[in-house]
């Protein structure tokens, strides 16, 4: 099995056995087959696993948003398929890793949570210095 065989890069999590082969007629779900055990898909799991460890990586925000919604394995799925397309794209495409690419996907997607927390204070009636205050009140005890 090689990177070349994949055509779009998409089709790598089936030709990697990270999801079950199902085969349907129509809406009929006629056979299943369980997951077949690949070394590549596994090494590439434990490599997003030890992205999420770490602190200082440029896809462990991908891995954290992705573990906030869905769950930490979910997650090492994800990443595990983001490395893959890296790796993919480096090979069959022979382009060098682009880690400046990495970092302007989490510059905007921090740009993105900005613009959302605007239209939630907007929204909510609040302005910027009335988040920034305590909202405690400290209760007296008789």
């Amino acid at each position: 099995m090689t990177f070349i065989s994949f055509q779009p890069p998409r089709a790598l999590p089936a030709g990697w056995a990270w999801c079950p082969i199902t085969k349907l007629v129509g809406a009929r779900l006629l056979a299943t087959s369980p997951f077949r055990e690949n070394y590549i898909a596994k090494a590439l799991r434990h490599a997003a696993n030890s992205i999420g460890n770490q602190k200082d990586h440029e896809l462990t925000p991908f891995f954290k948003r992705i573990a906030f919604k869905k769950g930490r394995v979910a997650a090492i799925i994800a990443t595990a398929r983001k490395l893959a397309v890296i790796i993919w794209n480096m090979i069959v495409k022979a382009q060098p890793y682009q880690k400046s690419q990495v970092e302007v996907n989490n510059q905007k997607q921090r740009a993105l949570r900005l613009k959302q927390l605007n239209k939630r204070l907007h929204a909510l009636q609040l302005s910027k210095e009335e988040v920034g205050k305590p909202v405690f009140k400290t209760l007296s005890v008789t």
